[in-house]
C-alpha cells in the first residue's frame, strides 16, 4: 500500500515512509503546516486506518532510532510512500530529506498543564503572548516533552521548548481540553539589577545644612518678629494688652561649636558614602528645620479670651462739614445740629409768598427742612 515494510502490528497502524519537509510539497507554501504540529500522509494510510479501530482524533508517534515525537494528521494528500513533516519536527528527529521515519498510531491523555520556555528574548516583545500562543496551538494536536516547537507571528519565527507536561508522560493531547500554560524565563533573559539610589544629593544637602549652622553663630541668628503689637484705639490695659502680639523668644541653642565642627569633619571624610550621624547634645533633635513647639491648651485659652473680650470701636466721630459760627460743636451724638433745628423752625412760621422763580442762593447746607403747602 505504498509503505516500506511495516504493516499492521497487533491491530494498530505502523508504517515507514520517506520524510520530506512541507516546503517540498507541490503547490503554494502552507505556513500553518510548516509551523504546526500536524503531518500529511498518503491516501493509502487513510484506507488502513479506516479498517482499524483507531481512537479519534488520530494521533501518531514518529520515531527514528531512539528519538521520537508525536503529531496529528492534517490531510491525506501526500504521494504514496511519502510523509510531509514540519521543519522543526525534522530537526527534532535529526532527519534529512528522503530519510525513513516510522509512523505509528498511538493514544495520549488529555493535557491539563504545560510549561514552556521561549528560546529568544524577542518573545517578550509580543504585547499579548497568551493570545498569540493560544492561536498558534490551534495548529497542534499533541505536545511532547522535550520538543522545540516553532510558531509564526508577524512574519517572525519563535522557538518554544516544552519543558514539562501534566499528566506526566511522553506526550499529551491538547485537542478539546482546558490547558494551563506556564511561561519560564526566555533563554538569555537576565533579571534587571536594582540600581542603588545615589546618596550624594542627600549628603550634600546635609552638609550644606550643617555648614549654614556653623557660619551663623547663635547670638547673630535672625529671629522672627518678637515685638509687641499696638492697638489703633489705644491699649486696653491689664495683662491682656501685654500678651497680644508677643511671643516667647526661642530657647538659645546649646549646641557647642566643637560639636558642630566634629560633625562636619565626619561628613568631609565620608566621601561618597552614607552621611555620618549627627552627634548632637543630649536632649536635642535634628529635623532639618527649626522646631517650633506647639502651643499648650492654656495659651490657646488665653488667646481665645483675648479675642472675645476685645472692645469694639469707641472713638469719637468726625463730621466732614465745618461747624458754623456761634454754633456749638457736635459731641459725636446723634442729636440734630442747632442749625438744622433753627432752619426747620423758621420754615414752619414762614408764610407762602407767590414767586415765579426765586433766585437760588448758594448754601453750604442742603435743604433739610419740612415742605410747605400752597393752601
Amino acid at each position: 500500500m505504498g509503505g516500506y515494510g511495516g504493516g499492521s502490528r497487533g491491530g494498530g497502524f505502523s508504517e515507514q515512509y520517506r520524510c520530506y519537509s512541507v516546503a517540498m510539497m507541490q503547490g503554494n507554501e502552507r505556513q500553518n503546516v510548516n509551523h504546526g504540529g500536524k503531518i500529511i500522509l498518503p491516501q493509502s494510510a487513510l484506507a488502513k486506518l479506516a479498517s482499524l479501530h483507531i481512537q479519534y482524533p488520530m494521533l501518531f508517534e514518529l520515531s527514528r532510532g531512539s528519538q521520537s515525537t508525536h503529531a496529528g494528521v492534517l490531510e491525506f494528500i501526500a504521494e504514496e510512500g511519502r510523509v510531509y513533516l514540519p521543519h522543526w519536527m525534522m530537526k527534532t528527529l535529526t532527519l534529512s530529506e528522503g530519510d525513513l521515519v516510522t509512523v505509528k498510531s498511538t493514544g495520549l491523555p488529555l493535557g491539563s498543564f504545560v510549561k514552556i520556555q521561549p528560546q529568544s528574548v524577542d518573545f517578550l516583545d509580543i504585547s499579548d503572548p497568551k493570545a498569540v500562543l493560544e492561536n498558534a496551538l490551534r495548529n497542534f494536536s499533541t505536545l511532547t516533552k522535550g520538543d522545540n516547537i516553532e510558531i509564526l507571528y508577524n512574519d517572525k519565527i519563535y522557538g518554544i521548548l516544552v519543558m514539562e507536561i501534566k499528566p506526566p508522560g511522553v506526550g499529551v493531547s491538547i485537542v478539546e481540553t482546558d490547558l494551563e500554560v506556564d511561561f519560564a524565563p526566555p533563554v538569555g533573559y537576565q533579571e534587571p539589577t536594582p540600581v542603588p539610589r545615589s546618596r550624594s544629593v542627600m549628603e550634600s544637602k546635609l552638609r550644606k545644612e550643617v555648614e549654614e549652622r556653623m557660619a551663623t553663630p547663635d547670638n547673630t541668628k535672625k529671629v522672627p518678629f518678637e515685638g509687641q503689637g499696638q492697638r489703633l484705639s489705644g491699649s486696653t490695659g491689664g495683662s491682656k494688652g501685654k500678651s497680644l502680639g508677643k511671643t516667647a523668644p526661642p530657647a538659645p541653642s546649646t549646641t557647642s561649636s566643637s560639636t558642630k565642627e566634629k560633625v562636619v569633619d565626619v561628613l568631609d571624610k565620608s566621601g561618597s558614602e552614607a552621611p555620618a550621624a549627627l552627634n548632637l547634645p543630649l536632649g536635642h533633635l535634628y529635623f532639618g528645620y527649626k522646631y517650633v513647639p506647639p502651643k499648650s491648651a492654656e495659651d490657646l485659652l488665653k488667646a481665645a479670651e483675648s479675642t472675645i473680650q476685645e472692645p469694639v470701636f469707641e472713638g469719637a466721630g468726625q463730621t466732614l462739614r465745618p461747624p458754623r459760627k456761634n454754633a456749638p460743636r457736635s459731641s459725636g451724638t446723634n442729636s440734630p445740629s442747632p442749625s438744622i433745628a433753627s432752619s426747620t423752625a423758621s420754615a414752619s412760621t414762614r408764610t407762602p409768598t407767590p414767586a415765579a422763580h426765586p433766585e437760588l442762593k448758594p448754601d453750604a447746607v442742603p435743604f433739610q427742612g419740612k415742605g410747605n403747602t400752597m393752601r
